[in-house]
């Protein structure tokens, strides 16, 4: 019995095409949306969406008494972020973009959940750095932001109490829709929201971990550390750093979220799920809905 589940496992792993024998799980059948680990403790502001297309222009509240310019996101309507997100095709997508400046923000399922997969990473770093690091804590944090590198992500989610390092975060950045995953050991299956991702952005600029947390992801290398070509989305967009995150459910579910800082101005994050098992299909839908982004925000790849 045990050499006819090895088959399988094998079998799935080299049938299924293009997908990567580290980066398989079990399909969950749990659901992600309970909502965060915390109360909301923003202004209690809400976004209103659109109900037909899952699409919001908003504005967050943020100061702008710094606008050096007209924002291009002023441009973009409710059916100009959903015609983006719609290139990813069979993909499904949560897209956000907001103005860092201003405050606006434009989002197609901006709140829906979705598994982390390696964008967790970037949530525990902010905690991490928190904190009294070591030489090789600091390496590790570093390895986890630039090169996306799990063994270094492992230690870090142990050692720094992952699981509420998540809704400590969470807390301090008004992120509504991100929460701990259920199974502790799972730190891929942290849930997030692109409307929260860029959130985060937000936060991390104006606070004491920025130059930390932007210089390692400005860093980023094309290949990760487990030989994954992460230069897809907005990773290797001129002037742009971001975090990467991949990851494949069986039986053929292929996450690829991108989501950073475009032109010093705009937080962007597109997350996605493909049904293909493909990841050159999911690869190119994520980098259509990209481009198309950033086509709008007048920023050039």
């Amino acid at each position: 019995m045990r050499w006819a589940l090895i088959v399988f496992l094998v079998a799935a792993v080299f049938v299924i095409p293009d997908a990567s024998p580290c980066l398989a799980h079990g399909k969950p059948s749990a659901d992600i949306s309970r909502g965060p680990d915390v109360l909301d403790t923003g202004d209690g502001s809400s976004d209103a969406a659109d109900p037909n297309d899952g699409a919001d222009v908003s504005d967050t509240g943020s100061n702008t008494s710094d606008i050096g310019s007209t924002s291009a996101i002023s441009d973009i309507s409710a059916a100009d972020i959903s015609d983006i997100a719609a290139a990813g095709g069979a993909s499904d997508v949560g897209l956000a973009v907001l103005d860092l400046q201003t405050g606006q923000l434009v989002s197609s399922q901006g709140d829906k959940p979705f598994y982390s997969a390696s964008l967790s990473k970037l949530i525990l770093a902010v905690d991490a750095l928190r904190q009294p690091l070591s030489g090789d804590d600091v390496d590790l944090v570093d390895r986890a932001l630039s090169l996306s590198d799990d063994n270094a992500m492992d230690v870090l989610w142990t050692r720094f109490d992952g699981m509420d390092a998540i809704g400590r975060v969470a807390a301090a950045a008004g992120l509504t829709g991100t929460h701990a995953p259920e199974d502790p050991s799972q730190w891929g299956e942290v849930v997030i929201t692109a409307n929260d991702m860029v959130r985060l952005y937000h936060y991390i600029l104006g606070s004491p971990q920025r130059d930390a947390i932007v210089g390692a992801l400005s860093k980023a290398s094309a290949t990760a550390a487990d030989g994954f070509d992460q230069a897809f989305g907005l990773l290797g967009v001129t002037g742009a750093y971001a975090k990467q995150g991949w990851m494949f459910y069986l039986p053929a579910e292929v996450y690829l979220h991108s989501a950073g800082v475009v032109d010093g101005r705009y937080a962007v994050a597109v997350l996605t799920t493909n049904p293909t098992g493909s990841w050159t299909t999911a690869r190119t839908s994520i980098n259509a809905v990209s481009t198309a982004a950033l086509a709008k925000l007048g920023v050039k790849g």
